[in-house]
């Protein structure tokens, strides 16, 4: 078993330092995705209506009979603009919480949240169902609900602050 001693000699390996970096591109891209995809509905004048071309109304409308749980797209049109607002507002706080680090597993697992809602409705019949891309966010978002956000992340600053104030035993 190859199991290296990255600490001899007082320094860390390339190893070490690419496994702690690693979910950083991933962290960055799915903020700044969901941060823009929130953007991008809450100024787009279509979007945010109960009907018409490009509405988020015509388009739950339009994914009904092919959804996994057509009773959730039966909630979401009940008040369309309502929930284009909140799934809006849902991807800007996700994607602001996950771009800073600022309490990123849960900001993390509303993004999960949200792709699975997304895939369950919107590309459930995407065929084959690689097409759609709502599956991929979800799988993407899972590693981040599990190890959060530890480098460049208000989690970690705040972390290292309590193990300062604790004289470092935690």
């Amino acid at each position: 078993m190859d199991t290296p001693t990255p600490y001899l000699g007082g320094g860390r390996d390339w190893r070490d330092t690419a496994t702690r970096y690693a979910l950083l591109p991933l962290r960055v891209f799915l903020g700044v995705t969901f941060i823009y995809a929130g953007l991008d509905k809450l100024t787009d004048s279509a979007f945010m209506k109960d009907s018409g071309a490009g509405s988020i109304g015509e388009m739950m409308r339009n994914v009904r009979g092919s959804s996994a749980i057509p009773a959730l797209v039966d909630l979401a049109l009940k008040n369309p603009v309502g929930f284009g607002y909140a799934i809006a507002l849902g991807e800007l706080a996700v994607g602001i919480g996950t771009l800073i680090g600022l309490l990123a597993r849960l900001a993390a697992l509303g993004g999960a949240f949200i792709s699975l809602s997304l895939w369950l409705t919107v590309s459930w019949a995407s065929d084959p169902y690689y097409y759609g891309n709502d599956l991929a966010y979800l799988m993407a978002w899972l590693p981040l609900v599990l190890a959060g956000a530890s480098v460049f992340s208000l989690d970690a600053s705040l972390r290292a602050r309590r193990r300062q104030r604790a004289g470092g035993y935690r």
